[in-house]
């Protein structure tokens, strides 16, 4: 079986690798309850400097809307317990583990100039996706597609976003606008049309609509309230339609190899540490199998995120299988940081295998 700490982590054909860094916190978990248990407060600021979520900086040109992006990021766990903290944003390029250019409608010069002078991992978010124009499918349909020729086109990780809406703050007076519309719909053929045509809800809300949500913002949740949801799950409704959560899972892919190398100097630290204080506890604890799983599952991290699929098989064989694969890749023609990753998940197979027979 993989290790209980591991068994959250997504499987089966159906599983798509983008964002996966909760290797990284498994390690961070594994190394915090042994700090717990032994009391050593040396622990302390390694774990903090390993448990940082990943650092993002927001560039783009003027009018794509990097502000509205920054303050989606920033909030992006606000509605998900779970998903706090998950990025910090940082206005230092050059203090960032990860960089968001932001566009709009198409790549233009100054973008491809931002894209070629790429020091650390990069995101592109094509953002107002909602403006992009009408197809089958409606406007995130031709997003994704744009996006997509984006990617295509300059090799880097592309999504499309509507910001706006993940950072929409709609108080009772624009809910209970919105509920209007529902039962009395207005024009929304074109912002004008929306403002100057004749409608209960006065122009200065709707004015407000328009600046909080947009044309697609009002339609998707005017959508929601007459389908019968709440306040709540309007909020959820444009949260999805906003598309942060994967621009996030994006961010957090591009970040994967940031987060293996704090482990692996982590470990380095660990042992230099045990060796100096004679702390015999802390050099079993670097070879218990939970440690070297912990490994194992952040550097899984790492090369799922590049898009090479890592065998999920919970058998004796599946576990032999991975061993042998990943030793062989960790010895083939890689760089350095899939070379050390290769060779820590054939590390935590054998483990696997180990227990298994």
């Amino acid at each position: 079986m993989w290790p209980s700490r591991c068994q959250h982590l997504p499987r089966g054909p159906g599983f798509t690798p983008v964002g996966t860094t909760e290797g990284h916190q498994i390690f961070v978990d594994v190394l915090t309850r042994f700090a717990e248990r032994s009391r050593n407060p040396r622990l302390t600021p390694i774990i903090a400097r390993i448990a940082l979520p990943p650092s993002v900086a927001v560039l783009g040109r003027d009018g794509v809307g990097r502000g509205t992006v920054g303050a989606a990021l920033t909030r992006a766990g606000g509605t998900n317990p779970r998903a706090r903290g998950r990025v910090t944003l940082t206005p230092d390029p050059k203090a960032a583990d990860v960089h968001v250019l932001v566009i709009a409608e198409a790549l233009k010069p100054e973008d491809r100039v931002d894209l070629a002078n790429a020091d650390r991992p990069i995101v592109t978010v094509l953002n107002k996706a909602d403006l992009t124009g009408r197809s089958d499918g409606g406007p995130l349909t031709r997003a994704h597609r744009r996006a997509a020729d984006c990617r295509a086109l300059t090799g880097v990780p592309t999504v499309p976003m509507v910001a706006l809406l993940a950072a929409a703050d709609l108080n009772e007076e624009l809910m209970s606008a919105l509920r209007v519309l529902v039962t009395q719909p207005a024009d929304l053929t074109s912002t004008d049309a929306f403002v100057r045509s004749g409608h209960p809800v006065r122009p200065e809300l709707r004015r407000r609509l328009l600046a909080a949500l947009d044309r697609f913002g009002i339609a998707s949740a005017v959508l929601a309230l007459g389908e019968g949801a709440d306040a709540a799950t309007v909020s959820t409704v444009l949260r999805r339609a906003s598309q942060v959560d994967r621009v996030v899972e994006h961010i957090e892919a591009a970040a994967a190899p940031v987060c293996y190398r704090r482990v692996r100097s982590a470990i380095t630290e660990l042992y230099s540490l045990a060796v100096q204080s004679g702390d015999r506890r802390l050099a079993d604890f670097l070879s218990t199998d939970e440690t070297v799983l912990g490994v194992m599952a952040a550097a899984v991290g790492v090369v799922e995120a590049a898009g090479v699929a890592v065998d999920r098989g919970d058998d004796a064989a599946a576990h032999l299988r991975r061993a042998v694969h990943w030793r062989r890749y960790s010895r083939g023609p890689v760089d350095a940081l899939h070379r050390s990753c290769g060779a820590d998940i054939a590390r935590g197979s054998l483990r696997l295998l180990g227990r298994a027979r």
